[in-house]
Parts: C-alpha cells; structure tokens; sequence
C-alpha cells in the first residue's frame, strides 16, 4: 500500500501528455456533486436519484471490452502477484455484474486508449480519459463517476479555520507554481497573499513548516499526503470541496466509440445503480480510506 501511495503521488505530479488525465484542467461552467456522509468519509455523489435511464434490451450489448491502463495507481495498476487492480478496474467489474454480462479488461499503452476506442478494437476506456472538445470529436462519454476537486489544506492546529476570500484575506497560501489552482486562487481570492512552490512536495513541506498559513491543491493527492510518513500527522483539510470545471476538469467517465447510443445507455444506467446500491461507495472507501470531498 505503502509504494501505491508513493506512486501516486508521483504519477500526478508528473501528469500525461495529450489526452490529458481528468485532473487536468478543461472545460467551462461550474458542477458540483451532492456529497453524502459515510462515517467520517464523505462519499460524492453525481446522481440524480430522480433520473432513470432505460436500459437497452438483453442481448443489445452483450459483452464489454473494456481496456485501461497499468500505471495509474490507485485507479489501475498491477498489484503485487501481477494482476490487474484499482478503483477503476473494479468499478468496471461492478458494471458488468450490474449488467449480467460478459466483460473483459486488458492493459494498454496510454497513447494507444483513443484510437483503439475509435477504432472498434475494444468498447470503453475506463482510465482518466479528460473530456476535452478534442477528444469529443472521435469519443463519446458515460456520465461522470468520479471528480477530482481542489481542496485547502491546514496545520491541526488552525483546524478551526474555514477558507474564504474574507477569512483568508491577508493570509499567505501555498500553491504549486503554473497549474490550475494557482490561477483560481489569483481569480477568486484576490485578497489572499500567495507563495508559489515549484512542486507538490516543495508546497507540503513549506505547510507543515508553517511557511504559509494554508494549502490549495489537488484533493486526490493531497489526502495521499494527509496520510504518509512525510506528512507525519502535521495537516488536515479545511472546508469543503472545489469543482469548477472550468479550472479542475469535467471529471472522470467511460470514453466509447461515438455513435454507440446503447452501450452509452448501458454503462450510465449501471453506473447510478452500482451507486444507488451502494457498491461505488465500498469502492470509494477501499482505494480512498480518506476521502478527498
């Protein structure tokens, strides 16, 4: 578990080049998911319990090929004896169980997910595939399952302090250099005093030194941080979760052929019920033990 956090960490530091992760920022207009409480974990939630979305007939989509990468921990990566895990493989697994079909999920090169998508060589890619205007002229997508928000973090010793543009105004926030959260702290709390980091590791430690009095980041990444040796128990979140698309992405979905209508139907009439049966929310908490909303 150790190495898959440290892996984390790493991989999103570094990011992909085109087509981007999700958790690149793209796209316009804020979303916001309507969180629900599990213990001291909050599970989001991007549902709308009044929607119902018809299934197509047995027999229509038989069988899933899906396909996703290796390298991309917790969501898909090979575990210790090899095999293929993660919160996005098992969540794929759940929609099939859901569907009462066949599916299979191999390991593909990252560069290789969109063209063998649009190409009929596999039916989905369930892998962080970013929904850009790009990537839509030869993808279509599921409904989003999972958000990656930006989230303000705190020494224990200032938890009590509840981020806004007027209680932190005067205030110095760290922040890594040339991403998107950067440019939404210089937009929307032109108050605040910024220090710009060159790297998520450099931000961390300048917070729990007490070089600044709060940290915006990357939700994902920082609750890994929240947890690790290098933290040491220093920090915690404050506040609550960040969404705006137009800054933080559209999120994670299911990127498939355009034009598959059915298979479309299918993935998003399960992706609500595995939610609404509560299986996204084991799920969530086995790879997220945190949370990051």
């Amino acid at each position: 578990m150790a190495l898959c956090l440290l892996l984390v960490v790493a991989i999103l530091a570094i990011g992909r080049s085109l087509p981007a992760r999700a958790d690149d920022a793209s796209g316009a207009g804020t979303a916001a998911a309507a969180p629900a409480p599990s213990g001291s974990v909050v599970i989001p939630d991007f549902w709308d319990p009044r929607r119902r979305i018809e299934r197509p007939a047995p027999g229509v989509v038989p069988a899933i090929r899906f396909i996703t990468t290796d390298d991309f921990p917790p969501f898909n990566f090979l575990d210790a004896e090899g095999h293929l895990t993660g919160f996005n493989v098992d969540l794929a697994r759940a929609i099939c169980d859901e569907l009462a079909i066949q599916c299979t999920i191999q390991a593909r090169d990252w560069n290789e997910l969109a063209e063998r998508i649009a190409s009929k060589q596999a039916d989905a890619a369930i892998a962080g595939v970013a929904i850009t205007a790009d990537a839509r002229r030869t993808l279509d997508f599921s409904d989003v399952y999972l958000k990656t928000p930006a989230r303000f973090v705190v020494r224990k010793a200032d938890a009590g302090l509840q981020p806004s543009p007027a209680s932190l105004n005067g205030k110095t926030v760290g922040v890594v250099q040339a991403t998107a959260h950067e440019a939404y702290l210089t937009t929307m709390f032109p108050g605040v005093a910024r220090k710009a980091y060159p790297s998520a590791e450099a931000a961390h430690a300048g917070l729990a030194k007490g070089e600044v009095d709060a940290l915006f980041g990357d939700g994902l990444q920082l609750s890994f941080w929240l947890q690790s040796q290098a933290a040491n128990g220093c920090c915690a979140f404050a506040g609550g979760p960040y969404l705006e698309t137009r800054y933080f992405g559209d999120g994670y979905a299911i990127a498939i052929a355009k034009g598959n209508g059915d298979l479309k139907a299918a993935l998003n009439a399960a992706l609500q019920s595995v939610y609404e049966k509560g299986t996204y929310a084991e799920l969530y908490l086995r790879y997220f033990p945190m949370g990051f909303f």
